[in-house]
């Protein structure tokens, strides 16, 4: 199995930035703490506060699609439904 990795980028509607990222910032321990999670790490852009990076680093992609499905992912969707504008996210396979 190859590590993979994710940029995912979320930017948040106008003036919802700071839901966003709090919402964000509760995924942060808790993907922590998932098997297989190498790490997971929340960025915002300096030049754009209601731009989110996170960058993802999995030990398989079988182990990150369980991760799509997990209960505070959804809480997640939930939460911040309606205030997102645009999500998109890039999946690389490490090279060694």
């Amino acid at each position: 199995m190859s590590r993979l990795t994710i940029i995912a980028n979320v930017h948040a509607r106008p003036g919802q930035a700071d839901l966003v990222k709090a919402e964000l910032e509760k995924l942060v321990p808790l993907t922590r703490a998932e098997e297989g999670c190498i790490n997971y790490d929340l960025h915002q852009d300096n030049s754009d506060p209601a731009h989110f990076v996170l960058y993802e680093n999995w030990e398989s992609r079988e182990i990150w699609e369980a991760h799509k499905g997990g209960a505070h992912l959804r809480q997640y969707m939930e939460a911040t439904s309606g205030k997102i504008d645009e999500y998109n996210f890039t999946d690389l396979t490490h090279i060694d």
